[in-house]
């Protein structure tokens, strides 16, 4: 084994400190700039980093990479790099086009090694939880194709309504092998134990007169949430007492920001992420922004489609990432009209998927921008 310790300049920290705080300045408070400049931010990220000089550290017949982040770095999609490129080309090559075993995470050396005795390869057992709050249109797309991956006697889906905080809990999870979450996520930046996956009923229909700051968190906009109803980095935590994960390969959190961690923390990685992880889980799929809920639906089902030809994670992650990325609009409706023949879906996938391109020319790639493709990260194994 080989150690090499690449140092650069006290300047280029004040450079790296400047680029973060007006990235999260722009994603709070310009969104819509922030997602049509996130690739030239992520080409001036590179080059703060010097990220080709330290590739060419890497021997050449490594073709894996696992990225342990610190502090602010849990918060940037890193394999998202450009490298070998200037700011401003059409086209780049980035860091998971440079290693075609897979760009993976993982919070610590001591998570990382936890998790890899962790060795479970069964991964026929399904249990998903849908558009617990109604508003995501192709949340239900996405479950319907993906469950399609599996046995129907093998599958358990809580739709809508019926993914309340309460059914979960009745579920025997320590029998799946495959938790999916297609859902809204909310990080709390200041008390990160209060993050959750926002299930059925979490959100009150009117404020009572005083809030319980253990139970209830005001979102402003007249969106008061009661934990108690949600899926917490607290309740998460408390499957690893129960055994809950003991036969789960994976977690996929198809939902918003559920991959950002606690970075005040000198040493501590903490986040939805990290609670599954803790909990028994050998990975994790999550995500670093709000993402879009048609390139979303898309990603994951490419992504499950890669996994269960027994691709790796990372692989089946990224060749998605890439191929969305990648996809022209015609080859999107060919992939659409494809898959509704092989798993026999209802034609109304292939109609939306058609209807919602109609807009394009047919040679061009909708999903190009990092920001439809770059917000997921393979956490684990």
């Amino acid at each position: 084994m080989r150690y090499v310790c690449y140092e650069v300049a006290s300047s280029h920290l004040d450079k790296l400190v400047n680029w973060v705080n007006r990235y999260w300045q722009a994603y709070y408070t310009k969104k819509t700039d922030w997602q049509n400049d996130l690739s030239n931010r992520l080409h001036r990220l590179a080059e703060i980093l010097h990220i080709d000089d330290i590739i060419k550290q890497i021997a050449p017949e490594c073709d894996r990479l696992i990225l342990i982040p610190h502090q602010v770095f849990h918060w940037l999609p890193l394999h998202a790099l450009p490298i070998n490129s200037k700011q401003g080309e059409a086209t780049s090559e980035i860091l998971i086009d440079h290693f075609p075993a897979g760009v993976s995470y993982a919070p610590s050396c001591q998570l990382l090694q936890l998790v890899e005795t962790r060795k479970r390869q069964d991964f026929t057992h399904l249990f998903a939880v849908q558009n617990p709050t109604g508003d995501l249109s192709y949340a239900n797309i996405e479950v319907e194709v993906i469950k399609r991956y599996f046995n129907p006697a093998d599958t358990d889906v809580l739709v809508e309504n019926a993914a309340t905080k309460d059914a979960i809990d009745s579920k025997a999870l320590n029998t799946y092998h495959c938790l999916h979450f297609s859902s809204h996520g909310y990080f709390n930046l200041e008390q990160p134990q209060k993050s959750a996956l926002i299930l059925a009923d979490a959100y009150l229909n009117s404020a009572p007169v005083e809030l319980n700051p253990a139970q209830h968190l005001d979102l402003g906009n007249d969106k008061v949430l009661d934990l108690d109803k949600c899926l917490t980095l607290d309740a998460i935590f408390a499957l690893k007492s129960e055994q809950k994960l003991a036969q789960c390969r994976l977690v996929t959190l198809s939902a918003c920001e559920t991959g950002l961690v606690q970075s005040k923390l000198t040493d501590e990685y903490v986040g939805l992420t990290t609670g599954f992880l803790v909990a028994g889980s050998p990975a994790v799929l999550s995500s670093l922004w709000k993402v879009d809920d048609l390139s979303t639906a898309l990603l994951m089902i490419k992504f499950y489609q890669n996994l269960l030809n027994q691709m790796s994670l990372a692989v089946a992650l990224n060749q998605a990432q890439l191929w969305l990325r990648d996809a022209t609009v015609q080859e999107l409706r060919d992939w659409a009209e494809q898959l509704t023949k092989e798993l026999n879906l209802d034609t109304n996938f292939n109609k939306k998927i058609k209807k919602v391109l109609r807009f394009f020319n047919s040679q061009e790639t909708p999903f190009k921008s990092p920001y439809y493709w770059a917000a997921y990260c393979a956490i684990g194994q």
